[in-house]
């Protein structure tokens, strides 16, 4: 049993052998989470992950299915992270996912300055718009919106928590690209691989994946794009594969 609050549900998490807890007035994690969570590079057996802007630890979850490496998530919003804690708990990852409630500004110093083998991060997309622009929802807000932390931020982090060679991989969207890779040279992040993923053929990309290497060197590879939905508004055969395993 698990103990939901309020409008919470208990979800399959796709195709894996998981189940997680969603609130559609809080937090339900998107296509971009689940296309991070495949695209990340993941060591197999040993190694520390942290994920950042956990949200209900979708991503922890969905890396846990690939690595047996000690995966960290951080979420600031107190019922984000109470729910994933509850998801974490429900599917006995306890021993491998340890969920923290606080801000990634602070984890440089709380965690220790280049610990992490993998860091990935699914940021709020958006600059802080006027007070009567912004969602009212206060947690969505939170979620799509630089209020709390700015990409400035998250790459500022992600620079400290990474040692040496390690990997940082970020879901975010295309119009910030120059803007992300300037932040990642800035903190000496060097971008290794970058793909652009569509709603369709004929479509501009809507979301970006990047992976950087911390003190890395020059070198960045175009993935080949990634089309989410066919001529008949079905998922692609790449897509079905990344969300249900059919090949």
């Amino acid at each position: 049993m698990v103990d939901l609050i309020g409008d919470e549900r208990l979800d399959y998490l796709l195709a894996e052998d998981l189940r997680i807890i969603q609130s559609p007035s809080v937090f339900a994690f998107s296509l971009d989470a689940v296309l991070l969570s495949k695209f990340a590079y993941m060591p197999i057996q040993k190694g520390r992950v942290l994920d950042l802007c956990s949200g209900n630890a979708v991503v922890p979850l969905l890396l846990s299915t690939r690595s047996k490496a000690m995966i960290t998530g951080v979420e600031i919003q107190e019922r984000l992270f109470q729910m994933a804690e509850k998801s974490v708990a429900y599917n006995q990852l306890q021993d491998q996912i340890t969920m923290i409630h606080g801000d990634l500004k602070d984890m440089p110093a709380a965690l220790g300055h280049g610990k992490f083998d993998v860091i990935t991060c699914n940021p709020p997309y958006f600059k802080t718009p006027k007070k009567d622009e912004m969602n009212q929802n206060e947690h969505l807000a939170i979620a799509r919106h630089e209020i709390l932390c700015t990409l400035e931020d998250v790459i500022m982090a992600s620079g400290k928590l990474s040692r040496m060679g390690g990997k940082i991989a970020l879901v975010h969207r295309p119009g910030r690209l120059v803007e992300i890779i300037e932040l990642m040279k800035k903190y000496k992040i060097e971008p290794k691989r970058i793909q652009l993923v569509y709603p369709k053929q004929g479509k501009e990309a809507n979301t970006l994946l990047i992976e950087g290497i911390k003190g890395g060197q020059p070198d960045i590879k175009i993935l080949p794009p990634l089309f989410v939905y066919d001529e008949n508004n079905e998922y692609t055969k790449e897509v079905k594969e990344i969300l249900y395993g059919d090949k």
